[in-house]
């Protein structure tokens, strides 16, 4: 039961996170307008999070799944794509990897690869907070998006070959970005899991 409990609070703040980092991406790059956001504290800093209502809907409605996905062990990467609506092509790939640190079986009970050391809820905050100032921090090098308000999203998620995908998902290719500068950022861990981020990006 502890280990449920665990796992639960593990995938709920990686949701979380997730629900930030879409916002600081999309708010960052100029993909929505400045005012479709507002300023807010969280892990001991100020972010930015949409405030547009189809947006919020939208973003929830992603989570909701991708909560329900991580939690049963389905989900293994996470990705945001920046896209060109002139020409549908990549600009930008952000790209979150979750690996399971302590996974059950439900048939026999035991344990597979278990986490090493107990984590504090606030270290992990505290890895979080580095990762996204990371984030915020890549407009320092990412080119600048030109047309302004000419760009949208899409969200993947990488799941298990059998795990059911409602049909609003669909199938798609990987859309990686052929030849593509990449950055590594840093990483965070709970208990359960750790999350891996990178960006990669044309010139």
């Amino acid at each position: 039961m502890e280990g449920s409990i665990a796992l639960k609070g593990s995938t709920r703040l990686i949701t979380e996170f997730f629900e930030y980092s879409i916002s600081t991406i999309l708010y960052q790059r100029g993909v929505y307008p400045e005012e479709d956001f507002s300023k807010v504290k969280k892990y001991d800093i100020t972010l930015m999070k949409t405030v547009d209502d189809e947006l919020k809907t939208y973003i929830r409605k992603i989570l909701i799944q991708v909560h329900n996905w991580v939690l049963g062990g389905k989900c293994h990467k996470l990705v945001i794509c920046i896209i060109d609506k002139d020409d549908g092509s990549v600009t930008e790939r952000w790209a979150f990897d979750i690996v399971r640190l302590a996974a059950r079986t439900e048939a026999d009970g035991q344990e597979g690869a278990v986490s090493t050391s107990e984590q504090s809820v606030e270290e992990t905050r505290k890895q979080i907070r580095a990762l996204i100032r990371q984030i915020t921090a890549s407009v320092t090098f990412l080119p600048e998006l030109s047309n302004e308000g000419n760009y949208t999203f899409n969200v993947l998620a990488y799941t298990d070959a059998y795990t059911n995908v409602p049909m609003e998902w669909g199938d798609s290719d990987s859309k990686e970005i052929e030849g593509g500068e990449v950055v590594q950022f840093k990483n965070f861990s709970t208990n359960d899991h750790k999350v891996s981020a990178e960006v990669s990006y044309r010139f």
